[in-house]
């Protein structure tokens, strides 16, 4: 029998009930999944719950079941998407039917997959990055004065590209149930130093300790220096909302959206450059300065080296990598 150590006190807690035990379960279950991961998922249960509804195949997944789905979707989406689609799925149907994982890495569904990326397999199409004459053309051709928005927009341009920033790191989601306090960078997190600043980025969906991220930005030789327009909008912002806690505001005292980034975007680029532009334009500049992969994985805080596909297919950008250490460089799109 194990029993107690009279050494090893314990504190006083209240004993829980078998339906509170339910319930604070329940709610931790609720929280595993980031609200846009869940918004996806539940997308991509929608499309398998469809196929069987109008195939007259049972939801109970089967083999056979998610080997028909595999080849049906890759006739009007690309593979990538399908293997992403598959990962929902399961996530939403494992808890109904806890066999689904061990179908879904089954060989049948596997070589459908596989036979899929050869059979119906095209290049990946992608928004083109930004690159720094972009970024000096854009500040030149803007009207003078700027406005308290102006200033807003051509920081965040600026900040998102040296940052090797997400726009959704940058702005306020535009659907309601996405938007989350939590992820806003705040104002007081900012700390300038001599030719920098920082800021912190509060936690994302892969941050599971909540620690953030410190984005440190330096100062540049050339137009596109980012700490100048950064500081004009930090004074512009601390006299307007002094007692507001967020960093990022626009003149009506709300963050930014992402169609308000979007549409002033849209006054200098066509579509072929959208906000995913900002964070591989500012990969394939680090690239193409010889900055060590290492570092450029850190600086834009991957955890894998899913960053290489950020940069574009370039024999200048391929060889700096290469000078600095990797054997290889696989899986980098234009």
């Amino acid at each position: 029998m194990i029993t107690l150590s009279a050494n090893a006190r314990q504190p006083e807690r209240a004993t829980w009930s078998l339906e509170r035990f339910i319930l604070e379960r329940s709610l931790s279950l609720g929280f595993d999944l980031d609200p846009t991961t869940i918004r996806a998922y539940s997308s991509h249960l929608n499309s398998y719950l469809s196929f069987c509804a109008a195939h007259n195949f049972p939801v109970e997944p089967t083999i056979d079941t998610l080997s028909f789905y595999v080849v049906y979707m890759c006739h009007y989406i690309q593979l990538r998407s399908v293997e992403c689609y598959l990962s929902g799925i399961v996530s939403q149907l494992e808890p109904y039917y806890p066999s689904i994982r061990e179908i879904r890495q089954s060989q049948l569904v596997w070589h459908t997959l596989k036979g899929s990326a050869r059979r119906f397999g095209r290049p990946v199409v992608r928004k083109q990055p930004l690159l720094r004459e972009d970024l000096v053309r854009v500040v030149e051709s803007m009207q003078r004065p700027f406005s308290f928005d102006d200033h807003l927009w051509i920081a965040q341009l600026l900040v998102g590209f040296f940052g090797l920033m997400r726009l959704g790191e940058l702005v306020w989601p535009d659907q309601l149930e996405l938007q989350d306090y939590a992820k806003l960078s705040q104002r007081h997190s900012v700390c300038l130093g001599d030719g920098y600043f920082s800021f912190l980025l509060p936690r994302d969906k892969a941050d599971i300790r909540f620690e953030g991220n410190q984005v440190v930005i330096q100062r540049s030789s050339g137009m596109d220096d980012p700490l100048a327009p950064f500081l004009a909008y930090l004074k512009m912002r601390d006299f307007r909302f002094p007692l507001q806690p967020f960093l990022w505001l626009r003149v009506n005292g709300k963050p930014p959206s992402c169609a308000w980034f979007i549409r002033r975007l849209r006054h200098f680029f066509d579509t072929s450059i959208a906000g995913h532009s900002l964070h591989a334009g500012g990969t394939t500049s680090l690239a193409a300065a010889g900055v060590p992969p290492a570092s450029i994985q850190r600086i834009g805080r991957w955890r894998s080296d899913t960053w290489e596909r950020y940069v574009c297919k370039n024999p200048v950008l391929l060889q700096a990598l290469l000078f600095h250490g990797r054997s290889s460089i696989h899986d980098v799109q234009a």
